[in-house]
């Protein structure tokens, strides 16, 4: 027997768009239970109106959020859609919980109602968070790889890079980029000395994505430089004092 908040949890996920067969997977509950609920049980409210879905579609109120989360997206993300199912997943390493608990924590900004799972894979943690309108929120999606396709912001998301664009670098950084410290020698007086300096990464296939990162780079006035990479990926290296101090003050290190 389960009792009605479990009744209504199942139900509430349902409702969301999730099919019977993922909802039994994660509550552990069979289908058949869940069917019978949905029958016998009166239906719960709705989950509110996509503001995206509207004749006169608005924006993410958390707009720093938003920034962060597209940047996320951006790199590590992606939408998967299928009838009934569909889901944003953002790829995070295993080793660095606070990347875990940000997107999380983004995703909930953005989008309130929908639920969020994390799923153990290999090194990584994937989060999920499973509704229909997240296609919506990142017109990007399509089929293919990113770097297959073109991806361009749409105006209102551009609007919200322009405002907030330390939270959307922070969000392309925490997903395919890194600080890490870099070595040389130097000879002083006949005698090999070893300098390190702190340097941040990103790296990257697509163009377009490269693009948008180093366009907001410029804006903000942190210098860089590019390099290519195997695989057709290329570096963009940001390495000049300053420019490093700049983003230790508003990016710093995954945790």
């Amino acid at each position: 027997m389960y009792d009605i908040s479990t009744r209504k949890r199942a139900l509430a996920l349902v409702a969301q768009g999730r099919s019977l067969n993922s909802v039994s997977k994660e509550t552990g509950i069979s289908r058949h239970a869940i069917s019978s609920w949905l029958i016998r049980l009166e239906p719960l409210p709705s989950t509110p109106p996509c503001i995206r879905c509207q004749d006169a579609p608005g924006i993410p109120k958390d707009r720093a959020a938003y920034a962060y989360l597209l940047g996320l997206y951006l790199g590590d993300g992606y939408i998967i859609s299928k009838p009934r199912h569909h889901y944003l997943m953002i790829s995070c390493t295993a080793s660095w919980p606070g990347l875990v608990d940000a997107a999380e924590q983004a995703m909930r900004s953005v989008l309130p109602m929908p639920s969020i799972s994390h799923r153990q894979r290999g090194g990584c943690v994937d989060v999920q968070s499973f509704s229909k309108h997240w296609p919506c929120f990142f017109p990007q999606h399509a089929p293919g790889k990113k770097h297959e396709r073109r991806i361009v912001l749409e105006p209102w998301q551009q609007q919200i890079v322009d405002a907030n664009p330390w939270e959307f670098i922070r969000g392309l950084i925490h997903s395919d980029g890194c600080r890490i410290t870099n070595w040389t020698t130097r000879v002083v007086a006949g005698v090999t000395k070893r300098y390190e300096y702190p340097r941040y990464f990103f790296t990257n296939k697509s163009e377009d994505v490269l693009r948008l990162f180093t366009d907001v780079l410029d804006a903000l006035g942190v210098q860089w430089t590019a390099c290519p990479r195997s695989g057709g990926a290329f570096n963009i290296s940001i390495a000049r004092k300053a420019s490093v101090a700049l983003m230790d003050q508003y990016i710093g290190p995954k945790y």
